[in-house]
Formats: structure tokens, sequence, C-alpha cells
């Protein structure tokens, strides 16, 4: 893209030259704009991001990032990915897109770059690495988009070197799930130059609805805000079908009779039916997780602020780790709840009613 309007730009300017009636100001003048200007026009009058005109690249193809990318690529894109495990791009490989071995080899051949990896130390490699970081290697007028849920300070740090090098960054990490993902349904929560999000909208659209939240950052505050949400709602939803166990109920029916009423959720759709089925396979993992909340309540003591829902089930889901089961989805919490009250809902006798 920049290419293209610098090149425009120079034959306006050759224009001038042999046309300089036509014009208020002397070519002179106008060859005076700097290429921070230039990187300005690219970012404010760029024409409307489609296949044709805009290369993207991809940094992390793992249970969330695959799907997204996919999307991207059906939509007809020209895509570069880069993960740490070459096998996890083997699918995507295979509808198109082209694998690079540093963030830096996607960079170069992008015009805009997405990451979602695991962890802020990640985000920080990825992007800011000075030898083999994505900055490093896109062009002026380039945005990176960090979809991670990670550090809000780290989120600006990110905006500002990427504008000290004529570049953009907009922190957008995503709500959803695996299924989310998969169905092109996520919550996008967006901070940075509003601006430089309406231009991306085509893009985000293909990967669900973003929401504009304000500065560099808000995007991740808003992220870990959506956290705290979710770490007492799973609480709530574990804990309720622990009580209808001992209380003999026949749980898939328990689950039908509540989600129409004030106990439904978007974790009960999600989640609850899986719990039951002990299907405990990752659509988010207890690991990643725990490093959200980890986040979460340091920005409390930060803000000064005490939230004990938050803190409970940071605990519970740190026992989870500290059994080994890091890997598993969020909805293992359940295990949890089972250990502390020596119970298993797959057990098919209750003993409440027996003689």
């Amino acid at each position: 893209m920049i290419h293209n309007i610098s090149s425009s730009f120079h034959k306006f300017v050759r224009l001038l030259r042999l046309h300089p009636h036509h014009c208020h100001y002397s070519p002179q003048t106008i060859l005076t704009v700097t290429a921070a200007t230039i990187t300005h026009l690219c970012r404010t009058m760029a024409t409307a991001v489609d296949p044709s005109n805009t290369r993207l690249g991809w940094i992390g193809t793992g249970v969330m990032g695959r799907s997204m990318c996919a999307h991207l690529i059906n939509a007809g894109y020209t895509l570069t990915v880069f993960t740490r495990t070459p096998s996890k791009a083997q699918e995507l490989i295979s509808m198109g897109a082209h694998w690079v071995d540093t963030p830096k080899a996607v960079a170069s051949q992008s015009d805009v770059v997405f990451s979602i990896v695991g962890y802020p130390s990640d985000v920080r490699q990825v992007i800011l690495d000075p030898n083999s970081g994505a900055l490093s290697g896109l062009r002026q007028g380039g945005v990176i988009i960090d979809m991670t849920t990670s550090e809000p300070s780290l989120a600006v740090e990110i905006h500002s070197a990427a504008s000290a090098a004529g570049c953009s960054a907009i922190d957008a990490p995503v709500s959803g799930g695996d299924r989310g993902a998969r169905n092109a349904a996520l919550s996008i929560f967006a901070g940075g130059e509003e601006s430089i999000v309406q231009r991306l909208n085509p893009l985000f659209n293909l990967l669900g609805k973003v929401y504009y939240m304000g500065a560099p950052g808000k995007g991740q505050f808003t992220k870990l805000g959506n956290q705290v949400v979710i770490a007492s709602s799973m609480v709530g939803l574990c804990e309720g079908l622990i009580y209808a166990h001992k209380a003999g109920l026949d749980l898939n029916h328990f689950v039908d009779a509540i989600s129409t009423g004030a106990a439904g959720s978007k974790s009960l759709d999600l989640y609850g039916s899986r719990i039951l089925n002990r299907d405990l396979e990752p659509g988010f993992y207890v690991n990643h997780f725990v490093k959200d909340l980890g986040i979460c309540l340091r920005e409390c003591q930060n803000m000064g602020l005490a939230l004990p829902g938050l803190a409970l089930a940071q605990q519970l889901y740190l026992s989870l780790k500290a059994h080994g089961e890091g890997d598993l989805g969020t909805q293992a919490l359940i295990l949890a709840l089972e250990r502390i009250n020596n119970l298993s809902l797959q057990s098919e006798a209750s003993a409440i009613g027996k003689p």
C-alpha cells in the first residue's frame, strides 16, 4: 500500500513540474513533504482494505488462531504465517498460506500483521525483539494487530514503538473461545487509533464483531474485565452442577431447565453440555486463563481494587494447574469442585433419597 501511494505521489509531482500553472505551490515546496507525511497519508487516505491491495501476516496458529487465519484465507487474502511448531500451520499451508521461519519475515511480506500467542513474554518476543520481531520487518505505514490477551502496559509500549517506526499498532484481544473462532463470531475489543480500527473493519468483520474501546491498552483492559466476569460465572456454573448432582437431579434436564431462565449465560451455553459429557478438551486453556486472571489481579492491585470472587476463581484454577491439568479447557474447573466435595458428576447414584 505504501509503495502505491508513494509512487502516485511522485507521479503527481512530475505532473506539476510539467504543468506548474495548475498549482499555487511550486514543485520544490511540494517535494519538502517528508516520509512521515507520506506515512500519514497512508494511514488516513489509503484505499479500502481488500484482498487486491492488502497482504496479511499471521503469527500464532493455535486453537484460536488456526480458525481465524483460515477465515481470512477463505476470503481471498494472501497470508504469510509463522508458528513455533510448523506442523500446526500445515492445514493453513494446504489452504495456500506461506510459512516463514521468523515473525520478522512475516512482517516483511505483509501490510497488516496479526498475532495471537500465549503469554505477554511471547507477545514481546514476536513483536518487539530487535532481531526477529515483527516490528523490525514491517514497512512504514504497516499495522500490527495483537489479539493475545496481554498486559495493557505492553499494548501501550507496542503502540509507542510502532508509532516511532512510522507504523500503527492495535490491541484487539478476543472473546468467544474456539467455537467463536470457528464460526467467525468472536467479540473483538480494539484499542488504539480509531481511524485505523475503522479502516481494518473489513478484516475484523471476517472474524466477528469489533468494538472500539478507546486509546492504546483499552482493548486489553476490556478483555481483562471480560475475564473477571467469566471467572466467577464458571465458578457459579460448576457449583450449580455439583449442587444439582448432590440433590439427585437429572443434570441434563437441570441444564435445559435453567438455561431459559435468569441463570442462562454464555458460559452455560458453551460449557454446560461439555462438562456433562466429560469433554474437557481446550477451547481455552486453563494455563492461559490462569495467566489472564494473574494479570487481572495485578491490575486490581495497581488500581487499589478488591475483587474477592476473582481471587477465589484464580486459586481454584491454580489448583488445576498444580494437579497437572493446565492443558485442559477452562470447563475443567469442575474437577477442582469435585475434589473439594469428594464426589464425581460421573457417578450415577446420589446419596440423597437412599434408604
